[in-house]
């Protein structure tokens, strides 16, 4: 690994100490990060993108372009995932810190799926409502942030996770 690469590694594991939850803090807090970071999953951004068709302002057209951008992403997600290798905080309990309050989804951290597809899914329905954009960026930010809570991935992951999201709907949103 190159100096530069170590020492962001380093930072981001110091951040991610910062920010993690443990089993020990407050059950509500607990449950509300949670519950946010399951809207990142496949099964609800899935849904969200396909149920959008539903809402006022929002075509077919643009909930099919919110479900090819969300493929998209996680199609790159899961090559970079791969590339990297970069193991989960898990793989460090004891070292690293405390445990995940949440299933860990597969054993590769960079980068972040759930925060991929919550950017996507909000880029997306922010494109068809421009006037939600500040709430849907919002939460999809939170879902992002929530991963590191609840100790399943480094800020750093996130952020990636995130931007690729954000690159991809370049191209699919024009």
């Amino acid at each position: 690994m190159s100096p530069l690469l170590a020492r962001l590694d380093a930072r981001d594991r110091a951040l991610f100490l910062r920010l993690v939850l443990t089993a020990t803090s407050a059950r509500s807090r607990r449950r509300f990060w949670t519950t946010l970071t399951h809207v990142g999953g496949a099964r609800a951004s899935i849904a969200l993108s396909i149920a959008s068709a539903a809402l006022p302002g929002v075509t077919v057209a643009m909930a099919w372009r919110t479900l090819l951008l969300l493929g998209a992403s996680h199609a790159v997600v899961q090559i970079v995932k791969r590339l990297a290798g970069r193991p989960r905080p898990t793989a460090w309990r004891g070292v690293d810190g405390p445990d995940p309050l949440v299933l860990v989804p597969d054993q590769f951290s960079f980068p972040s799926g759930h925060a991929c597809a919550a950017m996507a899914v909000a880029v997306g329905l922010a494109a068809a409502m421009p006037s939600l954009t500040l709430p849907l960026l919002i939460v999809a930010l939170l879902v992002g942030f929530s991963r590191v809570m609840l100790g399943v991935h480094y800020p750093g992951d996130v952020l990636v996770g995130q931007a690729i999201a954000l690159v991809a709907a370049y191209p699919v949103l024009r």
